[in-house]
């Protein structure tokens, strides 16, 4: 029995190795609506960012795990350890909170443009006209600090992206500060309301881009680097298919 029970011990040990099981890695999202980029909704991740996660890991041979977290709760575990990766992240946020940190990041995953969306009639106002400013949950204007801070600008969150929208059609707040693709797609896509709010370049407005970030897997974030330089062609295929970069670089 003794002998039994080791090799049955064994087995249980070793049979991952033996079926050809794969490697788990596990990405921290944002437990958030924000199509096209991605959402998380009836337990599913789904968007541009999984089916491009979802591609290298066929070629690569991993298994992917979606780990999905209000945004301050996903900080919080992946700057304690408790996920592998983070998307999306970028180094320009959140500075004070990874100080010290030796973060892995990606070359840029998808160009961002995060401006401020307004009624057509406002599109030329400038940022005094803007009293009441709304943004989704969690995030933070950067570009409008400095009128926030001294109270020039009030913010008003929501965590919910169509209700948010909604707030700015109905002129409940003056402009709503977000991805000028994420705004484009729920106008277009859900509301069926396309151009009904429109980007202000009068208005405070930043370009960026989004990338995969890892504290504990450098080696794997490499090996992502290289596996975008080589399939340009599907991800561009990709972010057409999604819009991911609509309003941002032309398509």
């Amino acid at each position: 029995m003794r002998r039994l029970s080791r090799r049955l011990l064994l087995a249980m040990l070793f049979w991952p190795l033996l079926a050809g099981a794969k490697e788990v890695l596990v990405i921290g999202v944002e437990n958030q609506y924000y199509l096209p980029a991605y959402a998380f909704e009836k337990g599913a991740y789904t968007g541009f960012a999984r089916d491009l996660f979802d591609a290298w890991a066929r070629d690569r041979g991993f298994q992917i795990e979606y780990r999905a977290l209000p945004v301050p709760r996903l900080y919080a575990a992946f700057l304690g350890g408790q996920v592998d990766f983070k998307f999306p992240d970028n180094p320009n946020w959140k500075k004070d909170a990874r100080a010290g940190k030796a973060i892995a990041y990606s070359d840029p995953v998808a160009a961002v443009l995060d401006g401020t969306s307004v009624l057509p009639r406002h599109q030329g106002v400038g940022a005094d006209e803007i009293k009441v400013l709304g943004t989704m949950g969690g995030f933070t204007p950067w570009a409008w600090l400095d009128r926030i801070k001294p109270g020039k600008t009030t913010l008003s969150e929501n965590f919910n992206l169509d209700a948010l929208v909604r707030q700015a059609l109905a002129g409940r707040v003056d402009g709503v500060y977000a991805s000028v693709a994420v705004i484009n797609y729920q106008l277009d896509h859900v509301l069926n309301q396309p151009g009904a709010l429109v980007f202000n370049p009068n208005l405070p407005f930043s370009r960026d881009n989004y990338h995969l970030s890892s504290i504990k897997r450098p080696e794997i974030v490499r090996d992502f680097n290289d596996w975008m330089r080589k399939n340009r062609d599907l991800i561009a295929a990709l972010k057409l298919k999604h819009g991911v970069e609509k309003g941002v670089t032309g398509n």
